[in-house]
């Protein structure tokens, strides 16, 4: 099978599409055949190294896939010929971008059955990452006012959505551009982060998502007993301690597969409220260039890599 690797740490030219055997399940795993895989900017930060999570390589980055179990192994959750997404293994090596991935049944979830693979690559770390945060961490609900940092973005976009099916108010930051595109996810005021400081004309918020790690000043507009979820900053112990002090909530996020959330997330998107923006899809081949557009910073929603 085809599987992207790589030898060494560096630029995205060191990512290479290579032959190598497929694996074989074992008890509990399925095979999938993958139809497309997601591009998240931890890929590119795992990639270059800086963010070693993997170690040294040989490796294969990403973890995103959505395609159709080709081999179930016993007691799998699944049956040949079924249609699955997830994020498997993370933060252990999956090597995503591949024609076929082996994952534990447990960590993948069926399909949406009203997206196609490309629209459903795009959605499981960024979905459960926010779902994690908002949902697991901070129990958003009805009525809660709710700020989320670089709202247009791959996690951003999708924590708007999410909020909005709980039920919350929401404010999102993002560049006057992408204002409209905001508005389109659900997002109840817009405020353009380039021109004003959101801390001089927001207050008394039930939580702020944070993805940009502006934690510290996050905090400014937070309720007392509100709640920050940080997924950059989630190691940052004295952050914490200082949130504590002040009265507030500290919830630092670090994403893992989670079946449930992927199967509560997929209802969201059958009923019609979530839906993943992709804003390019990139041949298994031209994997580089995912990575030189993810690395710019400024993709709205996500990146996809067509594998079949």
């Amino acid at each position: 099978m085809q599987a992207v690797i790589q030898n060494v740490l560096g630029a995205p030219e060191v990512l290479e599409t290579v032959e190598v055997e497929r694996p074989v399940p074992r008890r509990g795993e399925v095979l999938v055949r993958v139809h497309a895989s997601g591009v998240n900017p931890v890929d590119a930060a795992v990639r270059s190294g800086a963010f070693p999570l993997l170690g040294a390589p040989p490796f294969g980055v990403g973890w995103d896939i959505s395609g159709v179990v080709e081999e179930a192994g016993a007691g799998s959750r699944f049956a040949v010929g079924d249609e699955v997404y997830g994020m498997p293994l993370f933060p252990r090596a999956a090597t995503g971008y591949a024609e076929y991935v082996l994952a534990p049944s447990t960590q993948v979830a069926s399909k949406p059955a009203t997206l196609d693979h490309v629209q459903a690559a795009a959605l499981p770390l960024a979905a459960l990452t926010a779902w994690q945060g908002l949902v697991g961490a901070a129990g958003v609900g009805a009525g809660d006012r709710v700020l989320i940092h670089r709202a247009a973005g791959g996690v951003g976009h999708l924590a708007v959505q999410i909020a909005k099916a709980r039920g919350a108010h929401v404010i999102a930051l993002a560049s006057a551009a992408k204002h409209d595109f905001v508005r389109g996810l659900g997002a109840d005021e817009v405020i353009d982060h380039r021109v004003t400081d959101f801390t001089e004309i927001l207050g008394d918020l039930d939580v702020v998502f944070d993805s940009t790690g502006q934690g510290a000043r996050s905090l400014r507009v937070l309720r007392p007993g509100g709640t920050l979820v940080s997924i950059v900053e989630h190691r940052d112990h004295e952050l914490a301690a200082h949130v504590e002090s002040a009265g507030r909530r500290f919830a630092g996020v670090s994403v893992e597969p989670d079946h449930a959330a992927l199967e509560a997330i997929a209802e969201l998107v059958d009923a019609d409220r979530i839906r993943p923006h992709v804003t390019e899809t990139f041949a298994l081949a031209d994997v580089a260039k995912a990575h030189e557009l993810i690395e710019t910073g400024r993709v709205r929603g996500k990146i996809v890599l067509r594998v079949r």
